[in-house]
Parts: C-alpha cells; sequence; structure tokens
C-alpha cells in the first residue's frame, strides 16, 4: 500500500488553528495519488494561492495526498481516503495539540472531510464542489459548522444534492451554509479568486468562532 503523506505549510509564528486540505479523486482506482495527479495539484495550487491570508491569523494550512486516487467503497472497510484523513487529524494533534481544525475539502475530498467531521478537533467544513450523493450521512457534522460552495455549471457533482445535504445537515450541525457559485463549473480553474475567497473567509470564521467560545 501507499502510504499518505502531508504537505504542510505553517505560519512564521505562534499557530493558533489548522485548516487541513483534502484533494478531490475518482470513484474508483487503487493507483497512488502521483506528483502529477490533477487533482492533487488543483488544491496544491490553492493551498499556495491562500496560504499567506490564513498565516496572518496564525492558521497553519496542511494539504494531504491520499495513498491512493479512488474512494473505493465496498471492499467492507471504510473508503480509501477517510482512514487517510483520520491519520492526518491524528498528526496534527501529535504535531500542534488541542487546536481547532477545520476541513477543507474539493469534490470527493469534502465528502472525505463530512465522514471525518465527527474528530473532536474538527471544528468545521468547508466543502468546495463537493461529491454528497442522495443520503450521504450527515451525523459526522453534529455541532459542526458547514459551508458548502457549488457551482451550477458543475457537470462532475451536483449542485441540487448539495443543496440537498445542507438542508439535512441543518438538522445537526451548529451551522449550514449553501454559497451559490453562480455559473461556475468543477475545477475551481474559472473564477479561482472567488474560490478561494470562499475557502479562506469560512476557514477563517470556522477557527474564529471556537476561539472566541
Amino acid at each position: 500500500m501507499t502510504a499518505p503523506d502531508l504537505h504542510r505549510s505553517d505560519p512564521p509564528g505562534q499557530t493558533t488553528g489548522l485548516v487541513l486540505m483534502l484533494h478531490g479523486g475518482q470513484p474508483d482506482s487503487h493507483e497512488p495519488v502521483g506528483d502529477r495527479s490533477t487533482s492533487f495539484l488543483r488544491s496544491r495550487w490553492m493551498q499556495e494561492q491562500i496560504s499567506h491570508r490564513l498565516h496572518r491569523h496564525g492558521v497553519g494550512l496542511w494539504l494531504l495526498r491520499y495513498g491512493h486516487r479512488g474512494w473505493n467503497a465496498g471492499s467492507g472497510s471504510e473508503p480509501s481516503p477517510v482512514p487517510d484523513a483520520r491519520w492526518a487529524l491524528d498528526e496534527a494533534r501529535r504535531e500542534l495539540g488541542e487546536l481547532p481544525v477545520v476541513l477543507l475539502g474539493h469534490s470527493m475530498g469534502a465528502r472525505t472531510a463530512v465522514a471525518v467531521a465527527d474528530h473532536d478537533l474538527v471544528t468545521g467544513v468547508v466543502a468546495l464542489a463537493p461529491w454528497l450523493p442522495p443520503g450521504e450521512p450527515v451525523g459526522p457534522l453534529e455541532g459542526k459548522h458547514l459551508a458548502a460552495a457549488h457551482g451550477r455549471a458543475d457537470k462532475i457533482t451536483s449542485f441540487a444534492a448539495t443543496g440537498a445535504f445542507v438542508r439535512r445537515a441543518g438538522s445537526v450541525a451548529s451551522s449550514a451554509e449553501l454559497v451559490d457559485m453562480g455559473s461556475l463549473g468543477h475545477y475551481m480553474l474559472r473564477g479561482h479568486r472567488r474560490w478561494n475567497d470562499v475557502a479562506t473567509t469560512r476557514s477563517l470564521q470556522f477557527v474564529q468562532e471556537h476561539a472566541g467560545r
């Protein structure tokens, strides 16, 4: 098996919170996530663009690279990226202690974020163009914050399914927001500044709301 790894971007001073990025993938693939994976590179590019804004508030930005490209459900165990994300959260605790963590996921990464949102360090999930099929459990979001941003021109994942998920999540989450990205599509290249702004503002909001308790 290919082991997951973390690409860290830490603030120069004291770290007061962490955003853990979870990149996209495929429904089924046991191929390793290589350096040329477009899903990984897309999140890597966003990490490079928004890290300085988070660092000004003492917030680190770590990107998890999964061991495998696919979700790979149905094998009798948790889907492939879920144990990887749990490992990354345990690493965050080991390295940084008891700090608030926001999960920032794109597509399959957003589905992964929801699955591990029940971790006690997690304060919220920011889901970008998420893959949240009908019936996806909302229980892990109990007491957590959720912001899901989706474009209506998305041909890969469903704006309508995301809206339905956010409405269901509102029954258990501390807050649940659907950010309508209008005519934008799935890959966050067109309108990338808007995607970056949603990612940054909602992540900081969820970190700072926890700090203000």
